[in-house]
């Protein structure tokens, strides 16, 4: 690729730019968290505010690559060799220093030693490792994971397997005794004694387990609008591990939309979000979040315009986004995940991006995107037109209220002088669709009336609000959901009050 396209590219996890040699120290951190994380190119004859190509002097390039080696070879440890080349376009030189990722973790600066010389890339800066990240990087470099390490000082009850047993023999007809834990390395032989590994930590209902991961629960938001001020809805899912990825997709789920689509003679409900795509990227996020990071928990937001999905942890280096159709598989947890293949929870390795990939295909009016903000992965739904259907709706809601306003005059008249329960279900499903039954409770009725029945119906015949399931009515997931001319008639009672 030409430099002059190179420079199109942001800054990020395995690119940057300098116009000139940066400092030996600026450099061997820049060599260093290059090494330590996924590999990258440094450039150096690139301004980068505003990206410029502005070279080096030609006469000066080989005793530029000689400081570059030296810097590396006296500051850098263990040892590092990097591909230093140099690159020409329109008369101009460059200096490229393309770095492996490297395999004798921790590199390290070695004036700063190890505990404070270690860096890593986040985002287009080198940050200096904390003790969490030196301790992966070292685990990575004698190939193992931190969910397979031996944990010492807690005991499993064999009441706190008991969920975790129920839904591995639901899922896979078998029973989760002993012989299995140890073949699936959830529990390892020491000196005689058979002990818990992270993983099964993790998988148990174990006190233990909130004293040890007490971050490791998925948080979900419904929010107002396009921001997170205000909160709709909230829950916080702190089950075992094996169950926490559907409890937040069902979350999703009563927090979207699902509309009818006309195909030929028939109708197909469509979800406004490509649900399956979703749910994999909430599977992904739990199988290959980094546990060993304290403080960070999985973040499930949904708001107006997108639904965000937030893992602690980095991607692993050889999993690039920008390639969904490939086939890309790296297992950051070597217990949990194989635990979830069998569960049927994920499928062949590799075919999580793919799925994505497919349904995206169904869902144009989606667009997709991911970054990795700090020490954490985060995957976006975005609705591309968002803010032309917001205009869209404000034009169509002035001519619901102008049409409302003659055609339930009568309504609109006794609403105004006293709320009813018309007008009281309305607001109920407002924030979101509700069952009748979650209609009834909402307004403290243990059973369904028929006063609340009769309203509901007259409700849907006014096409103030609508099923979620238009073509089962008698669907047991059936909701009601507020429609654009129910959204009017609240905003006119809001208005004249």
């Amino acid at each position: 690729m030409k430099i002059s396209e190179i420079i199109k590219q942001p800054e990020g996890r395995r690119l940057e730019f300098k116009e000139i040699l940066p400092s030996a120290s600026d450099l061997a951190k820049t060599i260093v968290a290059f090494s330590n994380d996924a590999g990258g190119e440094l450039y150096i004859g690139i301004k980068d505010n505003p990206r410029e190509m502005v070279g080096l002097p030609e006469n000066d390039l080989i005793r530029i690559e000689e400081q570059i080696s030296n810097i590396i070879r006296d500051l850098c440890y263990p040892l590092i060799n990097p591909e230093i080349t140099f690159h020409s376009e329109d008369d101009l030189h460059f200096i490229r220093v393309k770095v492996h990722r490297g395999s004798n973790f921790p590199y390290f600066v070695k004036g700063k030693g190890q505990k404070a010389g270690t860096y890593i890339r986040v985002g287009s800066t080198n940050h200096a490792a904390d003790d969490d990240i030196i301790k992966e990087l070292e685990r990575q470099k004698r190939n193992i994971s931190f969910d397979s390490e031996i944990v010492h000082d807690i005991v499993i009850d064999p009441d706190d397997l008991a969920s975790f047993k129920n839904f591995y023999h639901e899922k896979t007809a078998e029973l989760l005794d002993e012989a299995i834990l140890r073949k699936l390395l959830l529990v390892k032989e020491i000196e005689g004694n058979t002990l818990p590994t992270n993983a099964l930590i993790l998988f148990s209902e174990s006190p233990g387990r909130n004293v040890l991961f007490p971050y490791a629960k998925i948080e979900c938001a419904r929010f107002k609008g396009t921001t997170s001020e205000i909160f709709i809805d909230q829950k916080t899912i702190n089950d075992n591990i094996a169950i926490q990825a559907e409890r937040a997709y069902d979350f999703v789920l009563r927090h979207i939309n699902q509309g009818g689509e006309v195909k030929g003679v028939y109708t197909e409900s469509r979800w406004e979000y490509p649900v399956k795509a979703i749910r994999e990227a909430i599977r992904n996020a739990v199988v290959h979040r980094d546990y060993s990071l304290t403080g960070k928990d999985i973040k499930v937001a949904i708001y107006d315009d997108m639904v965000e999905i937030t893992s602690p942890g980095k991607l692993p280096p050889s999993i690039d986004y920008n390639e969904l159709e490939a086939r890309q598989s790296d297992i950051k947890n070597k217990v949990i995940a194989p635990v979830f293949k069998r569960l049927g929870i994920i499928d062949q390795w590799g075919n999580g991006l793919k799925l994505i990939a497919n349904e995206l295909k169904e869902y144009p009016e989606i667009e997709f995107k991911w970054s990795e903000p700090g020490l954490q992965f985060q995957v976006q739904f975005i609705k591309k037109d968002f803010k032309q259907q917001q205009e869209s709706q404000h034009e169509l809601q002035h001519e619901l209220q102008h049409g409302l306003q003659h055609e339930l005059q009568h309504e609109l008249q006794h609403e105004l002088k006293e709320q009813t329960l018309y007008t009281k279900i309305l607001m109920a499903i407002e924030a979101k669709p509700l069952s009748k039954k979650e209609i009834s409770l909402a307004f403290e009725q243990k059973v369904i009336s028929g006063h609340l029945s009769a309203v509901i119906s007259t409700l849907l015949t006014d096409k103030l609000i609508a099923w979620t399931i238009p073509d089962k009515p008698h669907s047991s997931r059936q909701q009601h959901r507020l429609t654009e001319r129910g959204k009017a008639f609240l905003s006119i009672i809001r208005q004249e009050k």
